[in-house]
């Protein structure tokens, strides 16, 4: 598989920016052209929905070309590096890059607790034991650009219940009440901005696979769903979006078993199953890459994160305070395979974090 390196003219990230923009939030990004042409048609509402896990990749595989979702498809974004909810979420909803936010994977060592720390959940990635009640947040504080806004627009966030937020939350237990709960924002007096995430696809594919029948008719439900909304909502413009892809999955490696590339390392590694962050002992630099290279080699590249850096696979082009947290190599999958990082991880049939087809994502504009 060739890899997509995240254009950052042409990303998630700059979705957000002509958003934030048209909000009256600050924004240092550049927007897209398209997007920002369109959210100045005077639309009573605007609904920024982001079904998680539905990239291009998905959508070819399950839903019709002549469908809504694929003949609406503006362009075709890339997603951030790690191509991975906990990482692309929070760049689109603080309008930031990776390297700003710092949120870059699931899984994060941090060298003051000298553990690594599923930082969604605030638990250690390897005990499941809690951290120190809200230390992620704590240690990588953000805000979502929607709350930084200025304009005309009311700000309104529909999220599954166990998303917390304070203010004009609407939760979802069910697609079905997403929607409705869509329907209710936007029958609001005065003009509505909202911020809408599902789970879906990407729960789904991760057990069953990409192209599974579970992922095609939870795709179609969505479609469906999608475009019964825009139908009934003529005062609204619509943006659809995704925040990676996945790509089906035809083994793994019990990384946490292979003692010899643990014993050259400081601690054990982190991040994500396709894209996974080696922090090496001292001096033992050459003998780490040639013993991985020898194992895994066929399956994932190996690469100095320096140079990801240096070649701004993290946003901004530049080496933020976050970079430490990145670790001194990440192995990048380049085919299907994943790496299973402890003994809590799950096994999945489809999977995403690398840069294969994962990272292409759509902008649908109704």
């Amino acid at each position: 598989m060739e890899f997509i390196k995240p254009d950052f003219e042409r990303s998630i990230v700059n979705l957000s920016a002509s958003i934030a923009a048209f909000l009256g939030a600050e924004n240092d990004k550049p927007e897209l052209i398209e997007l920002s042409n369109a959210l100045r048609g005077g639309y009573k509402n605007i609904v920024l929905l982001l079904l998680d896990g539905m990239g291009m990749h998905p959508l070819e595989r399950n839903a019709a070309p002549n469908g809504f979702f694929r003949k609406n498809v503006t362009r075709v974004l890339t997603s951030v590096f790690p191509s991975t909810t906990t990482n692309a979420t929070t760049s689109i909803q603080t309008n930031s890059y990776p390297m700003e936010h710092g949120w870059f994977g699931w899984s994060l060592y941090f060298e003051e607790l000298k553990r690594a720390v599923n930082i969604f959940e605030d638990v250690d990635s390897y005990t499941g034991e809690a951290v120190p009640n809200g230390f992620s947040r704590r240690r990588l504080p953000t805000t979502p650009f929607y709350r930084r806004t200025s304009g005309e627009y009311e700000v309104n966030v529909v999220v599954p219940s166990f998303w917390q937020e304070e203010e004009n939350r609407y939760a979802w237990t069910s697609v079905d009440e997403l929607f409705s709960q869509l329907k209710q924002v936007c029958a609001k007096d005065g003009k509505q901005f909202v911020y809408a995430y599902c789970t879906q696809p990407d729960g789904v594919m991760h057990r069953f696979g990409v192209t599974s029948a579970e992922a095609k008719e939870t795709i179609g439900a969505l479609e469906r769903g999608v475009e019964k909304f825009a139908c009934e909502k003529k005062d609204t413009l619509l943006i659809v979006t995704a925040d990676h892809g996945q790509v089906d999955i035809d083994g793994e490696y019990d990384l946490y078993l292979d003692e010899d590339l643990l014993s050259l390392l400081e601690w054990r590694p982190y991040l994500e199953a396709r894209a996974t962050a080696f922090k090496v002992r001292e001096g033992r630099e050459r003998a780490f890459e040639m013993l991985f290279l020898e194992k895994y080699g066929k399956d994932f590249a190996l690469f100095p994160t320096e140079r990801l850096i240096r070649e701004n696979y993290f946003g901004g082009n530049m080496r933020g305070e976050n970079a430490r947290l990145l670790g001194d190599y990440i192995a990048v999958g380049t085919t299907n395979k994943i790496m299973r990082l402890t003994p809590r991880s799950h096994p999945f049939k489809g999977h995403h974090t690398s840069l294969t087809d994962e990272m292409l994502v759509p902008l649908i504009v109704v």
